[in-house]
């Protein structure tokens, strides 16, 4: 490949990948949190510890942020931070562009491989139902501030949240022509139909082919930056300070259960470091290109969380997946900008999550770690279309019936749990592979990379008890999958050799 990427291009590709669904639809989730229906099962980890160690009372639900929602985004930055230089380690060492899962599969071993490779699923395919939620939130808003045009409340929604809406009542209920559920056989049901027929469009396109450029990714950047930058110029003017106090209404643990959601908005920065193979000196352009780019995006979510919640209550936002929209209410041409450049924003992370899962079940595959059925390539349009065609009916079909809290959570716990094995791979093979050469080395090892381990574990205390039960279900139908069919059909363990770009080390770059 060629090495033409400058520190410059990969900020802005960080840029590109990681402001979209995070930023306009789960601010406002993180401060509202989920208060109206405090469970066990909606309760984080971290409450259970901090009562078993101080003997206070249970707090029951996932505490909602508030204001404070802007610490949550620079928790989360940190703890992407650290994750981000061992990604930016490991690209260096492997001379191909790939995912975690590359990575792990020619340094870490086949099954430490496989779990990175499963986890990513929750990343790339369940990230995408909360980003097609998000899409279709906005898709809502703009219709309605732009054309006057309004829907069925069941046609835009999940069972749950158009529930939640009914049983909230005021102004929400004016977006929509009808709040009336349909009962189809006894059963009452609401569909979110936009989120389908998104993931639908996006499916077609990707089986035909998607090329993107470094123009249009810049041009893209440049479009939701300028929302953003809109957002907080003109929301400035319109802030009620009184709306900020009090600041932490829920303690440290609202804090932290609001970084655990917000963490969604950070992913995709592991997009800089898969571009090694381009990178003209990834030694020191990549560490750049990772962390301006991390900054950049902390800096305005965090001055965007500061409008959004200054200018209504947070508690407005609770359960809504356009709550920059929502504070703009009332200003139907700044709605609709709102919603325009957020759709712009979203439908290119749509776009590039539909894209990468694809191939990653096309890596396992070529592995043997999944069936030959799914490394098919189109002979005409040379995609891989039978794993997005796939991909697309699970997203679109989970999107339409599930909320985005509950996709965004499930998708930050597998995230998480991936950095971390990320981050042990980097301190385990600096002990067992010391001599390989490394163009870019985390600074300060093994004192950063477990500091990225410790992060990325809190986070993950911090997400709610079902959240972490779905999560060993999943994990386990993972493994219930590798020894039953991956094990005995691996070629790696039948000696067959995959290539050797994948445990090829690549020459030392000097600078």
């Amino acid at each position: 490949m060629k090495r033409v990427l400058g520190p410059f291009a990969l900020t802005c590709i960080g840029i590109g990948a990681i402001i979209g669904t995070g930023i306009f639809a789960l601010a406002g989730t993180a401060a509202a949190g989920e208060q109206l229906q405090a469970s066990v099962w909606k309760t984080p980890i971290l409450n259970f510890i901090q009562s078993w160690a101080t003997d206070a009372p249970l707090v029951f639900g996932r505490p909602g942020a508030g204001p404070a929602v802007m610490l949550s985004f620079v928790v989360a930055a940190v703890a992407c931070g650290f994750a981000a230089l061992c990604y930016a380690e490991l690209a260096s060492m492997i001379p191909v562009a790939g995912s975690a899962y590359t990575y792990s599969y020619a340094t870490l071993g086949e099954i430490i491989a496989w779990i990175i490779g499963w986890d990513l699923i929750l990343e790339y395919a369940v990230g995408n139902m909360a980003v097609a939620v998000g899409w279709s939130g906005y898709f809502v808003r703009l219709c309605g501030s732009l054309l006057g045009l309004k829907f069925p409340l069941w046609a835009v929604n999940d069972y749950k949240t158009a529930n939640t809406i009914i049983d909230q009542g005021g102004d929400a209920l004016t977006n929509y022509s009808s709040t009336t559920l349909p009962v189809i056989a006894g059963h009452t049901i609401a569909v979110n139909l936009p989120a389908v027929l998104i993931v639908a469009a996006v499916t077609w396109l990707l089986i035909y082919g998607i090329r993107e450029s470094a123009r249009t990714n810049n041009v893209i950047v440049i479009t939701k930056v300028s929302v953003v930058v809109f957002v907080i110029a003109f929301g400035a003017f319109l802030i009620h300070p009184t709306n900020w106090h009090p600041f932490v209404p829920t303690g440290v643990g609202g804090v932290m259960s609001g970084a655990a959601i917000v963490f969604f908005a950070f992913i995709g920065f592991d997009a800089v470091s898969t571009t090694a193979e381009e990178t003209r000196n990834p030694q020191r352009d990549m560490p750049i290109g990772i962390i301006a780019s991390l900054i950049i995006c902390t800096l305005l979510y965090v001055l965007m969380a500061a409008v959004i919640t200054g200018m209504r209550k947070y508690t407005t936002y609770f359960g809504d997946p356009a709550a920059v929209a929502t504070a703009f209410a009332g200003r139907a041409w700044a709605q609709a900008l709102i919603s325009a450049g957020a759709l712009a924003g979203i439908t290119s992370v749509l776009l590039v999550f539909q894209l990468g899962q694809p191939r990653i079940f096309m890596a396992m595959a070529r592995d043997g770690l999944l069936p030959q059925y799914f490394a098919r390539i189109h002979p005409r349009f040379r995609t891989p279309h039978i794993t997005t065609i796939w991909t697309g009916v699970f997203v679109g079909g989970v999107a339409a019936v599930v909320d985005i809290g509950s996709l965004a959570d499930l998708t930050n716990i597998g995230t998480l749990f991936a950095f971390i094995l990320v981050c042990l791979g980097v301190i385990i093979l600096r002990r067992t592979n010391a001599n390989r050469p490394r163009p870019f080395r985390v600074p300060m090892s093994p004192v950063f990379p477990s500091l990225g381990v410790l992060f990325c574990f809190v986070l993950m205390l911090s997400l709610p008890l079902e959240t972490w039960i779905r999560f060993f279900v999943w994990l386990g139908i993972g493994l219930l999958i590798y020894f039953l069919y991956g094990v005995g059909h691996s070629k790696l363990r039948s000696g067959v050799d995959t290539g050797i770009t994948e445990d090829q080390p690549p020459p030392l770059i000097k600078t």
